[in-house]
C-alpha cells in the first residue's frame, strides 16, 4: 500500500512562491507516476502537473505552464510554484499510480490528504 503526505501549503501574496512536497511510503516513489491536482471551493478537481516513472516525462496544465515545476528527489515529489495568482488558490493534492500520469484524476489510485494554498491579491 502506498501512503502519500503533502506539506508546504500556506498563505502567500500574489507574485510569491511556494514549494509543495509529497512524501511517499510503502513503495519506491521512482517506480510510480505522480500527479498534482487542485480543487477550489465549488469546482471540480483539476490537473496541474504530472510526471512519469523515473522522472522521464512531465506534463503541465496550460494555466500553470512556465510557473510551476514538478520534480522528484528520492521518495519525495515537489511542486515548485512561482508567480502565484489568486486563481491558484485551492487545496492541492498529490496522486500516484503504477502507470497512468495523465490529466484524469479518476485514473490515479493513490491520494494524499491535500494541502491548502491561498494566494491573496
Amino acid at each position: 500500500q502506498v501512503q502519500l503526505v503533502e506539506s508546504g501549503g500556506g498563505l502567500v501574496q500574489a507574485g510569491g512562491s511556494l514549494r509543495l512536497s509529497c512524501a511517499a511510503s510503502g513503495r519506491t516513489f521512482s517506480s510510480l507516476t505522480v500527479g498534482w491536482f487542485r480543487q477550489a471551493p465549488g469546482k471540480e478537481r483539476e490537473f496541474a502537473a504530472s510526471m512519469g516513472r523515473f522522472s522521464v516525462t512531465t506534463y503541465y496544465a496550460d494555466s500553470v505552464k512556465g510557473r510551476f515545476t514538478i520534480s522528484r528527489e528520492k521518495n519525495t515529489v515537489y511542486l515548485q510554484m512561482s508567480s502565484l495568482k489568486p486563481e491558484d488558490t485551492a487545496v492541492y493534492y498529490c496522486a500516484a499510480d503504477v502507470n497512468y500520469f495523465g490529466r484524469n484524476y479518476q485514473q490515479y489510485n493513490y491520494w494524499g490528504q491535500g494541502t491548502q494554498v491561498t494566494v491573496s491579491s
